[in-house]
C-alpha cells in the first residue's frame, strides 16, 4: 500500500474566481472537488472518474479527500443532539 503526504495532496486543489466562481478545483481544470466528491458519494469509483476524465490522476481523487477531511475536521457546525435509544 502506497501512503501519500496530505500537504502534497492538497497542492493539487486550486482555485480560479474565473471557473466555478472560485470553488476548489483540481489543478486548475474545469472539475470541482465538490463533482469528484459527490460522484464518489453516489457509488462511482474512483476508475469510472479515470475514464471519464483522461487527464485525472489518482492522486488528484485522493487530493479531493484530503481536502474534504481538512473541511470537516476544521468545522464550526453544531449537530442537533440525537435522541437517545430507549
Amino acid at each position: 500500500m502506497t501512503y501519500y503526504d496530505p500537504d502534497e495532496l492538497l497542492k493539487r486543489i486550486t482555485y480560479n474566481p474565473d471557473i466555478y466562481g472560485g470553488k476548489p478545483i483540481i489543478r486548475g481544470r474545469r472539475l470541482a472537488v465538490e463533482h469528484v466528491l459527490g460522484q464518489l458519494a453516489v457509488g462511482d469509483t474512483p476508475e469510472a472518474l479515470l475514464e471519464g476524465h483522461p487527464w485525472l490522476e489518482r492522486e488528484d481523487i485522493l487530493a479531493c479527500l484530503a481536502y474534504a477531511y481538512n473541511v470537516v475536521a476544521n468545522e464550526r457546525f453544531q449537530p442537533i443532539l440525537a435522541d437517545r435509544p430507549a
